[in-house]
């Protein structure tokens, strides 16, 4: 695994980067070596904030923690990882069956016993209509929502935009 760690408002010392690495070098027995994390550092209104993604070629394993002590954060974020392998790893085998990103026979079973079935509660039916991004994101605050989908004017294809954590908006577009 490759651990690619970036810094924003912070100086992350050699220190902090080789137990960042060897932290995440012990989640790599649950991989292929071709994988890759991408840790970010930053420091939000004198709070430190760790964010890390692994990318295993179509399934997405992500987790952040925001402490005042960075090097807890970090053990927190693992801990996050890991579990989330546990948990999904039945769906994961499923989905992954003939692909060896992950390798299944490191990943623990979950602590629960308890299978937790995703479950859809509600579906709705709506009109994709053709609008700019500004317009996505107006109509979302007046419907008081976090995200809303519409088919975007520029780009002919469907588009989400969605409120961050932060109080900024985000945009997703899609290829196919």
């Amino acid at each position: 695994m490759k651990v690619i760690i970036t810094s924003k408002n912070l100086n992350a010392s050699d220190h902090l980067r080789s137990m960042i690495e060897s932290k995440f070098t012990k989640l790599s027995k649950y991989f292929s070596s071709d994988i890759a994390a991408n840790i970010t550092l930053s420091l939000e209104k004198g709070r430190q904030k760790i964010e890390a993604t692994i990318n295993a070629k179509g399934t997405i394993f992500r987790a952040e923690d925001t402490t005042n002590d960075i090097y807890s954060g970090i053990d927190k974020v693992v801990d996050k990882l890991s579990g989330q392998m546990s948990k999904y790893k039945s769906k994961l085998v499923k989905r992954h069956k003939d692909n060896k990103t992950i390798l299944f026979d490191d990943v623990p079973d979950a602590h629960d016993d308890a299978e937790h079935e995703m479950t859809i509660v509600k579906k709705k039916k709506f009109e994709l209509l053709p609008m700019s991004a500004e317009e996505a994101v107006l109509q979302m605050e007046l419907l008081q929502h976090t995200f809303f989908v519409f088919l975007d004017m520029e780009t002919d294809g469907i588009g989400v935009v969605y409120k961050r954590n932060d109080g900024n908006y985000g945009l997703l577009e899609t290829e196919i």
